[in-house]
């Protein structure tokens, strides 16, 4: 199964409650944070309640990200 790579783009300041805990268990913290993630239903819902917070691609298998 492929990994999702996820980056923080924006800030979290004027975020929800929600939306600052969805990052942090993202483990994103501050702006350029780089997390890699399993590509499933419970990532992808993450990554849609802060879509407009981050960037993401598909990771890079076995190796430098």
């Amino acid at each position: 199964m492929a990994d999702v790579q996820v980056k923080l783009i924006k800030s979290l300041i004027g975020s929800t409650r929600v939306q600052i805990a969805t990052a942090h268990a993202l483990g994103l913290h501050k702006i350029g944070d780089i997390s890699v993630q399993p590509d499933n239903p419970a990532t992808h819902g993450k990554v849609n309640r802060i879509t407009h917070l981050v960037k993401t691609c598909e990771a890079m298998q076995g190796g430098a990200n």
